[in-house]
């Protein structure tokens, strides 16, 4: 009972809205790129000039590197550099949206969803993938929405209506679909290029149709999912075993992880979360465990393991973006990972990276409501009760150039029938600037291919999607036919998952001086 009226003071607390804070990068050119300048960053939690003052009640952003494909809504490919209203979703109350790698789907109060953007494997849910792009908000053939996880290039609804809790669309090249196939073919008898059958109508998932799905968050290429009862199912791309099955095998059904059985279940008000190569939760009395790629050195988590640094903390939001982690919890926000581009929010003089979770420190003594994090920037939305005289240090920002930023604007303004959703993304580099295409594996999809010769040349976006040199092993366990089991590494199959990103280079500035033992962030 005490879970049920938790989760409803957090849901009271989301519905009142409060200030918009951002850091990171704010230049597309430099985000996932090896080498770049470094101006422009904001290294310390600010707020964006637009937004000062509105009422944001929900932010999301996507975890893959994306570029323009009519994400943002206008009915064009127009960069915009500063938030914008999509006008034609004016006429809804929109109350969640979910981003993918160039995708955009929000659901309306009224359980309707809509989408925009790129199509090409029908991860829109419009019921075709005729058109690669959609500039403009299409209909989701799904009804009776209540929440909404996009991966790269897939969407998953959670619906009440009966025996369809849970329906998934677009790419299924990993099995995060959850349909029991990756339909995977030959482009030609002859050939031995491999695609996959893009899957443009939304389905329930047959496994899960006696189990009413509560929770769901979304990889790059991963599924997590919690029911009713409290149990976590997760499937999709195995790699760095984020899918917590103490193995790297892709699982193209939803399996039950073992550990949050029995007397671990997941309480009503438990987090759930994905990045694009872990995933978290919390589970019974608040602790929260993570599994997958958790540093970039050091094993890889196996299976869920308990994060003790957070032991004895009141988490209510937490997310992940590539190799970063915010969360909010008591009057504290809390973060820590690989970092390049001040994502982590410690300011000019703090650390760029930590390896372990550290308090923000201007942010100590907030009430945080949400939070979000993308490729290379991390969002916060903080409750003003009480802190108002403290938002002016903050500075206000126009943000020439963000990428990848959707959010969900539901304000007190002038007009309060017309809330709607506002966006800011960057759009693709000119011609010009395009990178060398990098080499594509016989098993890459379509998409890869697609984005892979426009922007995105570095070689961390290609293990975050999975597409490192990707080979056929034999199927192992589980029966699931000749391709159940894919390779996590260049044809090798090592304890280690796919490989890993180069090493974060040890920074060189102290650390902030409010830290508990080896950094650890403790309560006031």
């Amino acid at each position: 009972m005490a879970g049920v009226e938790a989760e409803k003071k957090v849901e009271d607390e989301v519905e009142k809205g409060g200030e918009l804070l951002f850091c990171g990068s704010t230049c597309w050119n430099v985000v996932g790129r090896r080498k770049g300048a470094v101006e422009g960053n904001l290294v310390s939690p600010t707020r964006l000039r637009p937004l000062v003052g509105v009422n944001i009640r929900f932010v999301a952003s996507g975890c893959a590197l994306c570029v323009q494909k009519g994400q943002l809504g206008h009915g064009d490919k127009i960069q915009r550099d500063r938030p914008t209203v999509v006008s034609e979703l004016a006429k809804y109350k929109i109350s969640k949206a979910g981003l993918g790698r160039s995708h955009t789907v929000v659901i309306t109060e009224d359980g309707h969803s809509l989408a925009f953007g790129w199509n090409k494997h029908g991860q829109l849910g419009s019921g075709s993938a005729r058109n690669e792009t959609e500039p403009s908000p299409v209909r989701c053939l799904v009804s009776e929405v209540k929440d909404i996880a996009c991966g790269a290039d897939f969407n998953v609804w959670l619906s009440s209506t009966e025996g369809a809790s849970i329906l998934t669309a677009g790419l299924p090249q990993y099995g995060q679909l959850g349909h029991g196939t990756d339909n995977e073919y030959n482009t030609k008898d002859s050939s031995v290029r491999l695609v996959y059958e893009a899957q443009p109508r939304p389905r329930a998932i047959a496994s899960l149709a006696g189990e009413t799905i509560v929770k769901v968050a979304c990889g790059s290429n991963h599924t997590v999912a919690v029911d009713s009862n409290g149990y976590v199912y997760t499937w999709g791309f195995g790699g760095y075993g984020r899918l917590g099955h103490r193995e790297q095998k892709d699982e193209w059904v939803p399996r039950r992880v073992d550990i949050f059985t029995k007397h671990n279940v997941l309480p009503p008000n438990a987090i759930v979360s994905a990045g694009a190569l872990n995933s978290a939760c919390t589970a019974g009395g608040g602790q929260l465990y993570m599994w997958g790629k958790i540093k970039n050195t050091g094993d890889d988590w196996m299976y869920p393991k308990p994060l003790m640094d957070l032991s004895g903390w009141n988490i209510r939001c937490m997310d992940s973006g590539n190799m970063h982690h915010f969360v909010g919890a008591d009057n504290s926000c809390i973060s820590w990972g690989h970092a390049l581009y001040g994502e982590l929010g410690y300011g000019p003089n703090g650390q760029k990276s930590s390896a372990i979770p550290k308090k923000v420190d201007i942010l100590e003594g907030m009430h945080v409501i949400g939070v979000a994090c993308g490729f290379g920037h991390s969002m916060v939305i903080v409750d003003r009760a009480n802190v108002a005289d403290r938002l002016d240090q903050f500075g206000r920002e126009s943000l020439a150039c963000i990428m990848g930023l959707t959010i969900d604007l539901l304000a007190v303004t002038e007009e309060p029938e017309s809330k709607t959703i506002v966006s800011t993304k960057k759009g693709a580099a000119k011609a010009s600037d395009k990178a060398k295409k990098r080499k594509q594996s016989n098993s890459s999809s379509e998409s890869e291919e697609e984005e892979n010769s426009d922007d995105e040349s570095d070689d961390s976006e290609e293990q975050i999607n999975g597409q490192m040199d990707k080979k056929k092993q034999q199927a192992g366990g589980r029966g699931r036919g000749k391709s159940a089991s894919k390779s996590s590494s260049d044809g090798k199959s090592s304890g280690r998952g796919r490989g890993r990103p180069p090493s974060a280079s040890k920074s060189s500035q102290p650390a902030q001086a409010k830290a508990g033992k080896r950094g650890r962030p403790r309560k006031s």
